[in-house]
């Protein structure tokens, strides 16, 4: 009876509508963020300005002061000694210190708000009612209201993959990391009140029809290192040997059966294809991004990059010769968020990128908490695969792995803790 108990729960939202003030802004940007924009810009970024405000006035603390202090120094040498090109280098500078309002603004908001949970339900649900209202659109001329279809591998040209809102399959994906890691650990440590196949089904249908390859591989690498690494704490769990079990049991059944039943599928076909290193998406986001990066990266300061909003502008000639786009193609970029800091700030952005990441991991005790460490270790390899530099989806989930917000997922939470799914 899922539908039941799904009914029951929407029911519950809309009868618990005492609006939570953050509640407008959190469905903003995860539905909405991008809709209607021109390519690149957010509702987030037009908002810089409230979100200051609001920062300001809530901790009574300058936050932007230290931002400049500490790339001042870059700026300064990558526009006088490296040179570029003084419009494109000032728009993108712009456009990363709206991020970083936003990165503040949204750690702002979880030391703010005493409602989290809340807000997550709601999302959950909500994102799970537009994936079945998206389903009927599959198979209509107006898919692309929900859909994307583009190139998926070698072989397969034109795939619909769910983006919902957004402006791509995998960045839906990307966003969604946080709710499948939390619901996911309600129902491992038996915290949901919730039918936890019902919970499933809303938290795993999103990556079944986004098909996104490198957030999935990412997650499961995630769950598979957090489970050897606390192997003896969780194994005298029934439920999460259960799971497990049960888990192993299905996806093996599963690809049986697809071998089987539907050899020439496009997952097999696609899988396939990485493994001969034919696929063009996979290589485009991994091996290709650093070599695309090392490549222009020669054309200024190995050390100090080549500075922001630069691909466009020195790289553009080099990205369309190497992959043959036409001379009209517009969108050039390196999708992979460590390979474009590379190519931006050199070797120093990225020896301070890992050393920031590494710092925050062991000054915040990451490993502590289950949900934070599967989320700093899901971005700590996605950021080998995918992703970019100013992606407000990355910076949610680095945050939220570097602030003990949901101290229910704890490891040496008590086992008689139990905080219900719904209420």
């Amino acid at each position: 009876m899922l539908w039941n108990k799904l009914f029951v729960l929407i029911l519950r939202i809309h009868q618990d509508m005492r609006i939570n003030r953050y509640l407008p802004f959190a469905l903003l940007y995860f539905f909405f963020n991008s809709l209607g924009l021109p390519f690149g810009l957010t509702y987030m970024a037009l908002l810089t300005p409230f979100f200051y405000w609001w920062i300001t006035n809530t901790r009574a603390k300058e936050v932007l002061l230290p931002f400049v202090v500490c790339i001042f120094p870059v700026v300064f040498i990558q526009m006088v000694f490296v040179g570029v090109d003084d419009k494109s280098y000032l728009t993108s500078l712009l456009n990363l210190l709206a991020v970083y309002i936003f990165c503040q603004a949204f750690y702002t908001y979880l030391k703010s708000c005493t409602d989290q949970e809340s807000i997550f339900k709601k999302i959950l649900i909500l994102n799970f009612i537009l994936c079945l209202v998206a389903i009927p659109f599959y198979f209509t001329s107006y898919s692309n209201f929900f859909w994307d279809s583009q190139p998926l591998t070698e072989g397969v040209n034109d795939f619909k993959r769910l983006r919902l809102f957004t402006y791509e399959p995998s960045y839906y994906a990307t966003l969604f990391v946080p709710f499948f890691f939390f619901f996911l650990l309600k129902i491992i440590l038996k915290q949901n009140r919730t039918n936890s196949w019902l919970l499933l089904l809303m938290i795993f249908i999103p990556y079944m029809l986004s098909f996104s390859f490198g957030v999935v591989t990412a997650i499961a690498l995630s769950v598979l290192f957090v489970l050897g690494f606390y192997l003896q704490r969780l194994v005298v769990k029934r439920r999460v040997v259960n799971l497990a079990l049960l888990s192993t049991a299905f996806i093996v059944s599963a690809i049986v059966f697809i071998i089987l039943a539907f050899p020439s599928n496009t997952m097999l076909l696609r899988i396939e294809n990485i493994m001969s290193g034919h696929d063009s998406s996979g290589k485009g986001r991994t091996y290709e991004a650093f070599f695309l990066a090392m490549k222009i990266l020669a054309l200024k300061s190995q050390l100090w990059g080549i500075g922001l909003g630069q691909i466009k502008v020195i790289g553009t000639d080099i990205i369309k010769d190497f992959y043959l786009y036409p001379v009209d193609y517009k969108t050039v970029a390196i999708p992979n968020a460590t390979a474009e800091t590379l190519a931006l700030f050199g070797f120093v952005g990225l020896f301070f990128r890992f050393a920031i990441e590494i710092f925050l991991f062991v000054h915040t005790q990451v490993w502590k908490n289950y949900y934070r460490l599967l989320l700093f270790i899901f971005m700590f390899i996605y950021q080998f695969s995918g992703s970019f530099i100013t992606n407000l989806a990355e910076y949610v989930i680095w945050i939220l792995a570097f602030t003990n917000v949901f101290k229910q997922f704890d490891v040496l939470q008590k086992e008689q803790f139990v905080l219900p799914l719904c209420e």
